[in-house]
């Protein structure tokens, strides 16, 4: 599409899409803040007001993100008539960290409720939690970061959780994992309202990140976001180990601990079975190598330490719904 013939299919809208940039206490205000950028420069880009971006919360006033950065709502939600409202992610660790954070912001989802079904509702990262407790996502397709999937799964049966999507969005709903989510939100929003050669243009002219097209079982297991010392010893561990000495056992023992108890731990702090975040780790790695570099796969497995390519591939597959080739040349960044 031309850009004059962009322009021209927006100069008779009514009025600017009124957004909502969601603040609570313990927020990471990141992501709205690079949203609401990315928008003014839309607005830029084209000439016309097409995006207009308000910072809202349960009342207005001065909110307490995450690390002491106090931001200012200007208007409570009930009080402004709103297009949309992004809901962003907060630091949490484990189902039993977003459970408190719900516990926490019980009046929020209240207000959320509360919202019309006019008002779209956008949620990233744990932010997607908010979403669902509030019921904004009931009878709707929705992504998740892997290690919440279980939990959410049983807490809120009428949603349709889909863990293994990045990003999924609909008519009332937009839902993305991970701390970027908000990039593929705003791609979607600006490709669909204005096209997506502006988005491009944008894309460069920000130096933005390609949005996130990793798979969403390998989200959220690098070293340095693993919530205990525990689970970065054995992430680290893991990653040393050739996959075919792998087992309870052996991780238990290079741990001090015994079998019990690491499966205890494990399951209690992220939701899954030690043997299969384990395994999650291995794989990940090749996934790693199958988008970063161009070796062969069986020079891959040889490397990690799979007992044959054949067993690679079977347990990659199976995490991913792909094989490796399929991987590669989806996800590939060289």
């Amino acid at each position: 599409m031309a850009e004059s013939d962009t322009i021209d299919s927006f100069t008779a809208m009514p009025s600017p899409l009124q957004i909502g940039l969601l603040l609570f206490p313990g927020c990471m205000p990141a992501g709205l803040l690079a949203f609401a950028d990315m928008l003014h420069a839309t607005n830029r880009r084209t000439g016309l007001c097409l995006f207009e971006t308000h910072f809202v919360g349960v009342h207005s006033g001065p909110v307490e993100c995450a690390h002491s950065l106090v931001l200012q709502a200007t208007h409570a939600i009930a009080d402004r008539a709103l297009d949309a409202i992004l809901i962003p992610g907060f630091w949490a660790e484990s189902p039993q960290h977003v459970e408190a954070a719900l516990t926490a912001n019980a009046d929020l989802l209240a207000a959320l409720a509360r919202l019309g079904k006019r008002c779209k509702v956008w949620s990233y990262c744990v932010g997607v939690c908010l979403a669902a407790a509030s019921g904004c996502l009931n009878g709707q397709p929705a992504t998740v970061t892997w290690w919440l999937a279980d939990t959410l799964l049983k807490r809120y049966p009428k949603v349709g959780w889909q863990s293994e999507r990045n990003s999924i969005f609909n008519e009332r709903n937009a839902t993305a994992s991970g701390v970027n989510g908000y990039l593929p939100i705003a791609q979607s929003l600006i490709e669909q309202h204005v096209s997506a050669e502006i988005f491009r243009d944008l894309t460069r002219l920000m130096v933005l990140p390609r949005p996130a097209q990793s798979h969403d079982a390998f989200q959220a297991i690098s070293l340095i976001e693993q919530p205990s010392p525990l689970l970065r010893r054995m992430h680290a561990l893991v990653e040393r180990l050739p996959a075919e000495q792998i087992t309870l056992q052996k991780l238990a023992d290079e741990l001090g601990t015994s079998e019990r108890t690491l499966a205890r731990k494990v399951r209690s702090e992220i939701g899954v079975a030690a043997g299969s975040y384990a395994r999650r780790i291995k794989l990940g790695q090749a996934g790693e190598r199958l988008t970063l570099t161009s070796a062969p796969i069986s020079t891959i497995s040889a490397e990690l330490g799979f007992s044959s390519d054949s067993n690679m591939r079977r347990m990659f597959k199976e995490l991913t719904g792909f094989t490796p080739a399929q991987y590669r040349q989806r996800f590939a960044r060289y």
